[in-house]
């Protein structure tokens, strides 16, 4: 008698990676159609007052985070994207080696959501739409969006799941 093989996208745990994906594809659909939604009802710089510390603002950046190397000549916008492919194959394999790992796998995913959403626009546009700005006091942080919470969260919850792991050892 032989053993079965594992279903594709199962460990011998049983848990599937899909999912993993399923959270990440409704974050890049969040992202990608709240930026379709700026780039119809503003203009580059256009933006509504919403509260006494949040606009909506349409910026564009053709850096990385808080505009990482902007101004570097055009060269960063192949390199981030590159950067974003890598980042997803090297999620993807390890969401299928993981999946049972739920803050591990949550936090991958929320990060593969968000890299795909930004390569997507570095592709189409050669910049990120960004579309959310706070401020206070004359203090602005740098806009943002959907795709950027999602790699700044999934970013916390690896760190998060790596001190998790730590204290368990």
């Amino acid at each position: 008698m032989t053993a079965a093989a594992p279903e594709a996208g199962r460990t011998g745990g049983g848990s599937s990676f899909w999912p993993w994906l399923g959270w990440a594809l409704l974050l890049l659909l969040a992202d990608q159609i709240t930026k379709q939604m700026i780039l119809q009802a503003y203009q580059w710089g256009e933006g509504s007052i919403i509260t006494g510390f949040f606009n909506i603002v349409r910026a564009h950046n053709t850096g990385a985070a808080f505009s990482f190397l902007a101004d570097a000549g055009g060269w960063q916008r192949w390199m981030f994207t590159g950067i974003g492919v890598l980042a997803t194959v090297i999620i993807v394999w390890q969401l299928r080696r993981h999946p049972e790992q739920k803050l591990l796998c949550f936090a991958m995913a929320s990060i593969l959501g968000g890299a795909i959403g930004n390569v997507i626009d570095r592709v189409l546009y050669g910049y990120v739409v960004d579309f959310l700005d706070f401020h206070w006091a004359g203090w602005h942080f740098p806009a943002f969006n959907i795709a950027d919470m999602g790699i700044s969260v999934g970013a916390a919850l690896l760190i998060l799941d790596e001190f998790l792991r730590a204290r368990q050892k």
